[in-house]
């Protein structure tokens, strides 16, 4: 037997957690901190398992960007046998499946094989709900344990998650109708998530609950960057409207010929090319919601008919005199001050008033402190999957880097230099271990020069450098290579833009509305 006979003080506090009214956060801690103090490992995780995916709620001796990852178990077999296998898996010293926690456990970055490796299946009836895995780099740390006794800390491991599972269910159902509750649980499945642990992000989560609950009309507020069309789909699908479409639409991506009919819809005949009757983005999304993006750029007269649908809930196709009533509710967005657009004349008082009936100011990124580390061990998760990349990791210098960083683009500039640095980083990597250093970001430069925009040259310098690994095998599917060139050059006009639209089309010699419908079908939007 191992030495868990003599925690017994451990085990029997994990059992008392699990009927404590301590948060979930910090139960999960708590679980971490005794697995810890029992097998004297290096690192440990509990994760969650969801749609094929293994993600991390807590963990202990890891880096901070593990938080932010995504695992999906198809590209990770590890953690795939540790979802297949059922019971305790013990993984040899000398296995050549890949480690996705290699080259992250704190203050042993040098040490990038971890050697000793238990995943525990967190099975609750029958079900998998998440794992639980313990690290080490002693490659017999664990060998004193009987499977056994890992499998008592598993129950009690698994119990804790499944009750905090529950609990989020039960009050899904609290405030569903009972036409919902069939649907209810792949709803809360496939939620939108919101990465962030900071205290804005936990009131602007807190406030989105509040808001979804309602049928509110509801102005989400900040800089270009932030995430508004994610707490705009956020809020839709925690709403009771949730089994409806939310329909999305870039007001500044408008032109002022077919503005009005794209909103409202049309009658054959109505103007030259209206050969059918067509519907508008109010009908499209009735009984569900529409999300009116950068609605700041919506002209007079457009604001004035939008106000009177928001007024009586009635709209009238173009080229028709007959009324429609829809039941649609109205999302919608900005980077502008809308107040000042008012008092300069360029915005009417009386929608705006209608429009922020609920304010939703989303915070920029410089503003959430340790969010921006679990944002880029999401992107880099992402990147690791793109690129086909066994191990991308972040050194604890660019950790500090992309601390300090104002980021002028928020979130979506965040995600564009994960992209380029994982390029770069990847054209120089000369084994399987790559890992993003501060110059493969350019940070320092950036910030010097953020408020003036780079030439035309120096875009396409870059363009030239980043883009001279991926495009080098030009064999194959031309459409697609075209493609992958396109998205390539659209990201880096945004991140050279600070995220801007307006201004990377101009940049790319694009009309803003075409760079937005090119965007939306390489999939960037």
């Amino acid at each position: 037997m191992g030495d868990l006979m003599f925690h017994s003080k451990e085990l029997t506090q994990l059992a008392l957690d699990l009927t404590t009214g301590i948060s979930d956060q910090r139960r999960f801690e708590r679980l971490l901190a005794t697995v810890r103090n029992l097998f004297r490992c290096d690192a440990s995780t509990l994760l969650v398992f969801r749609e094929q995916k293994f993600v991390p709620l807590a963990m202990d001796g890891l880096a901070d960007d593990v938080m932010g990852r995504h695992f999906e178990i198809e590209q990770h077999p590890r953690l795939e046998a540790i979802a297949r296998a059922g019971d305790v898996v013990r993984f040899p010293a000398d296995s050549q499946l890949p480690d996705p926690f290699d080259g992250l456990i704190e203050s042993h970055e040098d040490q990038l094989h971890v050697h000793a490796c238990v995943g525990l299946p967190l099975i609750v009836h029958e079900r998998l709900v998440g794992a639980l895995t313990i690290d080490g780099f002693d490659p017999h740390q664990f060998d004193a344990f009987s499977d056994d006794e890992l499998r008592t800390v598993s129950a009690l491991a698994a119990a804790s998650l499944h009750n905090a599972l529950l609990l989020e269910q039960l009050e899904r159902l609290a405030s569903s109708s009972p036409g919902e509750l069939e649907t209810l649980e792949s709803h809360v499945q496939s939620q939108v998530e919101m990465i962030g642990t900071s205290k804005p992000m936990l009131q602007l989560k807190q406030e989105i609950e509040v808001v979804a609950e309602t049928d509110m009309t509801t102005l989400i507020l900040g800089e270009t960057g932030v995430g508004k069309e994610l707490v705009a789909a956020a809020i839709h699908q925690r709403s009771s409207r949730f089994q409806h479409p939310m329909v999305y639409l870039n007001c500044a991506a408008l032109p002022e010929t077919v503005a009005e009919s794209e909103l409202f819809g049309h009658v054959k005949g109505a103007f030259t090319g209206a050969i059918s009757h067509r519907k508008g983005k109010f009908e499209l999304a009735d009984n569900g919601t529409l999300f009116l993006d950068e609605v700041g750029e919506l002209s007079l007269t457009l604001q004035s008919k939008l106000l009177r649908v928001l007024q009586y809930g009635d709209l009238q196709r173009v080229g028709d005199d007959s009324s429609l009533k829809v039941n649609t509710r109205i999302l919608a967005a900005t980077n502008r001050d809308l107040n000042e657009e008012v008092k300069a004349g360029r915005f009417r008082a009386d929608l705006y008033h209608r429009l922020s009936v609920f304010p939703v100011k989303v915070p920029p990124l410089r503003d959430r402190g340790n969010d921006t580390l679990l944002l880029a061990g999401h992107f880099i998760e992402q990147c690791r999957s793109k690129f086909g990349l066994q191990h991308l990791g972040l050194s604890p210098a660019s950790q500090k880097a992309l601390l300090s960083y104002q980021w002028p683009g928020n979130v979506r500039e965040l995600e564009h230099s994960i992209h380029r640095a994982t390029i770069l980083a990847k054209a120089a990597a000369r084994d399987k271990y790559i890992v993003l250093e501060p110059e493969h970001f350019g940070l320092q430069q950036r910030g010097q020069e953020e408020n003036r925009p780079p030439s035309d040259m120096a875009l396409q310098a870059t363009l030239q450098e980043t883009l001279q690994e991926t495009l080098r095998p030009a064999t194959g599917d031309l459409r697609v290579a075209t493609e992958d060139f396109q998205r390539q050059m659209i990201q880096l006009a945004l991140d050279e833009s600070n995220g801007r639209w307006s201004a990377a089309a101009r940049r790319l010699s694009l009309d803003a509305g075409n760079l937005h419908r090119l965007a939306r079908r390489l999939g960037l939007k």
